[in-house]
């Protein structure tokens, strides 16, 4: 069954910036696939596309990324008469016709949405489930469903705030089942917004660009607090725990770690050492029940300073900013024992098969995996079924709130619901559910 047409669009991502989908159309029908956009991005990200012309959505239009797929890689790729199936094949080829590192001459997002919309027609041809046939790909024999990291308050770059912290996320560690992890992060969510209400006000409720919460306060001690009593008024304590993403490269100035770089009055003398926030960290895993910390320094601190704090700590400490879903960078990280898991985002390889690898190789040694949505996201639910066919344990995708975080969610119950008893959530195993 070989691809009939490819045909690219520019659409909105949930910022209502532009970016791309892509149908792929077989004699089984049309398989459409929506490429995701990132606000802190890393600095060896696969490169994302863009126009740059300032009179055209203030440079973000991605008409030349489009052309590349209508122009360049549909005609090639049809050429081919590959079969939907050879996911492999056909990235590859994709990554050969680029000839970048990064894919700056096509675009990531450019392959990607072809790789997506790909992987969805080779399901179908088997006859299969999407998470299926993307575990095959994956050589994955377990389906297991993934606790999830609800961001519930908002900072850094997704939130008007003066926040440093990225996101503050609950994971339902304790919960017997993915519907039942559903339940307990609506709970907190909604006990945390009437939390926010009567100590802050009504226009402390706002929500970031992932759906948690962004009142205006800027140590990260209170925002735990004012989860923790959440946890407490749900009745969950233990049931529930805490994961972090400080998004540090974001705060990182001249060496030093700036908590406050958000307020153009930030004091230099207020900035933090790699060894003072450090200890800032372990204080906080003293105090909070906190089992994740993702990108805690910059993507070029030292090496050996993130070995320091992943050794000295007994939580999952995941790189992002610093491992970009590329295996030559995980590849480093892993020898230099920088981390001990994986932020999964397949824009910032730009394949499926560079993504499956990338979780195969920190599988090996032991980490955990974290599948991940962007920022700017899309109603695409893609990842739902990744994160159930690589058996990851873990995925974030935003609060229970919004349409764009709750299509990933929402799919991973309809999952759940087709495996029935075979369904196997992962719990407090949740880093290494295999």
């Amino acid at each position: 069954m070989p691809i009939k047409q490819i045909h690219a669009r520019q659409i909105f991502d949930s910022r209502g910036n532009p970016t791309i989908e892509v149908d792929v159309t077989t004699n089984l029908g049309l398989f459409r696939a929506a490429v995701p956009s990132g606000a802190s991005t890393g600095t060896y990200e696969a490169l994302e596309l863009r126009d740059g012309d300032k009179n055209k959505y203030h440079g973000k239009s991605v008409y030349k990324a489009i052309s590349n797929i209508n122009d360049i890689l549909r005609p090639k790729i049809i050429a081919k008469n590959f079969e939907v199936t050879q996911q492999k094949e056909i990235d590859n080829f994709m990554i050969a016709l680029d000839g970048t590192d990064f894919k700056s001459n096509l675009g990531a997002n450019s392959i990607l949405g072809i790789s997506i919309a790909v992987a969805k027609a080779g399901a179908a041809k088997k006859g299969v489930p999407l998470y299926r046939h993307l575990a095959d790909l994956a050589g994955n024999r377990n389906f297991i469903l993934p606790v999830p990291g609800f961001n519930v308050i908002n900072g850094g770059q997704h939130a008007g705030n003066r926040m440093a912290v990225q996101e503050f996320m609950i994971m339902p560690t304790g919960a017997i089942s993915f519907a039942e992890a559903m339940q307990m992060g609506s709970e907190v969510y909604h006990h945390l917004l009437a939390v926010i209400k009567r100590k802050y006000g009504l226009d402390a409720t706002c929500v970031g660009d992932e759906g948690g919460f962004a009142p205006n306060i800027t140590d990260a001690g209170e925002a735990l607090e004012l989860i923790n009593q959440s946890i407490k008024l749900a009745g969950l304590v233990g049931k529930v725990e805490i994961a972090i993403d400080s998004a540090a490269s974001e705060m990182y100035k001249e060496g030093l770690y700036d908590l406050d770089f958000k307020n153009v009055k930030s004091e230099k003398a207020k900035w933090l050492t790699p060894t003072s926030l450090i200890d800032f960290y372990k204080k906080l895993i003293a105090d909070y029940p906190i089992v994740s910390l993702e990108d805690p320094l910059n993507q070029d601190d030292e090496w050996d300073t993130w070995a320091q704090l992943t050794k000295s700590v007994s939580i999952q400490i995941v790189g992002d900013d610093l491992t970009v879903t590329n295996p030559k960078r995980i590849q480093t990280a892993i020898e230099e024992k920088a981390c001990n898991g994986l932020l999964l985002k397949i824009n910032q390889i730009g394949t499926i098969t560079e993504a499956i690898k990338a979780h195969n190789l920190v599988k090996a040694h032991g980490w955990g995996t974290m599948v991940s949505h962007r920022s700017g996201d899309t109603e695409d639910d893609f990842i739902a079924d990744l994160v159930v066919g690589l058996g990851t344990g873990q995925i974030k995708a935003g609060a229970p709130c919004r349409s764009e975080r709750l299509a990933k969610y929402n799919q991973l119950l309809r999952i759940e619901e087709q495996l029935g008893k075979d369904a196997k959530y992962a719990g407090k195993n949740f880093r290494k559910p295999y």
